[in-house]
């Protein structure tokens, strides 16, 4: 008897968890502007890098 509540207990608090990580991944998504604009910084870093070390 003990026991199923448990799992029942259990389960919801699963649940509830894997909810508010879906919603904090949503509400703190970037956006695909800075995704991009990171990225091209980055490879244009790495490239300037390169040509002082040569």
């Amino acid at each position: 008897m003990i026991a199923k509540i448990w799992k029942k207990v259990l389960l919801f608090v699963l649940i509830i968890a894997c909810l508010f990580n879906i919603v904090n991944k949503i509400v703190h998504k970037a956006s695909m502007e800075q995704e991009v604009s990171a990225s091209a910084q980055y490879v244009q870093e790495q490239l300037n890098n390169q040509e002082k070390t040569n």
